[in-house]
């Protein structure tokens, strides 16, 4: 009896994931925190002092067959040690029950230096151009008579447009996603045109070098066609040993949603450690709710490596210099 109402549990939270988001591109989870707001905001290709590597791993629902699953691979650079463009792509795999998408991003910046002082200052513009494959198939289900055994592809695109700009240990990013209207599939004949979502992300990074530097920040996402709202509430600790720099972040989500019942609130932690070129980060996501479909959180795996190290231009937050340190 348990186990069917799991299952019931799971499937009406696939029905409900396939109704408002099934043409969403990539998903937005806490992984930008872990170095790496490029998978969110494409004015970030390029804009630091080394190239990144980043690949990541997402697991819900431990012990949940079908649960939902993500796993990226990004990279982005600067044409040339003098060049003010950059480029970069993203590789993704979404699957969550019987509904699954695999795409792939490419994205072109610019950056535009503002002074030439001791505090790096840059205002940045990049676009990005996303081919997804959305896939729905329900062939092998057998659970309830009422659920079509459907198996069907459709392919969309989108473009999602950003700008950034650094002074010293401040960042911004602002971001428009999902830039074109998107073909309604007959996967889902309630899919909304307009997918469109604009985020604002802001962070300060301030501290000593013999203590621990500090990094708050906060994301707000907003989408008008179907009311969906949500911020994120960030702090970041970072301590340097030597030619390692361990690291830790508390992030809180919430969601605003005008048609929701009950907004979503999770609490993610974060480990992780920079040694000279490489990273790797852990990510456990709690939601805070009354109503949860499992105990057993979210997990997620970021490994990284920066390549191409140049000089840095100035004193800057973590996600422009990949040195150590404080101003």
């Amino acid at each position: 009896m348990k186990l069917n109402y799991v299952r019931l549990c799971f499937f009406c939270v696939l029905f409900f994931s396939l109704k408002n988001y099934s043409q969403e591109t990539l998903p937005i989870y806490q992984d930008y925190l872990s170095d790496n707001v490029f998978l969110i905001h494409p004015s970030a290709a390029g804009i630091g002092n080394s190239s990144k590597l980043r690949m990541t791993a997402r697991q819900q629902w431990s012990g949940i067959s079908n649960a939902p699953a993500l796993q990226t691979l990004s990279f982005h650079t600067k044409f040339g040690e003098d060049s003010k463009a950059g480029v970069g792509f993203i590789l993704f795999n979404d699957k969550n029950g019987y509904h699954s998408q695999k795409g792939i991003q490419g994205t072109y910046s610019y950056h535009l230096p503002l002074s030439a002082g001791r505090l790096f200052e840059q205002l940045s513009f990049g676009l990005g151009f996303t081919v997804v494959q959305n896939q729905v198939d329900q062939s092998l289900f057998s659970g309830d008579p009422t659920v079509a055994q459907i198996n069907q592809n459709t392919s969309y695109y989108n473009a999602d447009f950003s700008l950034a700009y650094h002074k010293g240990g401040f960042s911004s990013y602002f971001t428009v996603k999902n830039l074109l209207p998107t073909v309604k599939n007959n996967l889902n004949v309630q899919e909304p045109l307009d997918l469109s979502k604009i985020i604002l992300s802001a962070g300060y990074y301030y501290g000593e070098d013999n203590f621990i530097q500090l990094e708050p920040s906060f994301m707000v996402q907003i989408r008008e066609s179907t009311g969906e709202r949500s911020a994120d509430f960030n702090i970041k600790a970072y301590k340097t040993i030597s030619q390692t720099q361990i690291w830790g972040a508390l992030s809180y989500r919430q969601s605003f949603d005008t048609n929701a019942i009950e907004n979503t609130k999770f609490l993610s932690p974060i480990i992780g450690i920079n040694f000279k070129n490489f990273m790797f980060s852990y990510t456990y996501t709690n939601q805070m709710n009354e109503t949860v479909l499992t105990s057993s959180g979210l997990h997620q795996i970021s490994v990284g490596l920066n390549l191409w190290t140049r000089k840095q231009r100035g004193a800057a937050c973590p996600n422009i210099s990949t040195g150590f340190g404080s101003f």
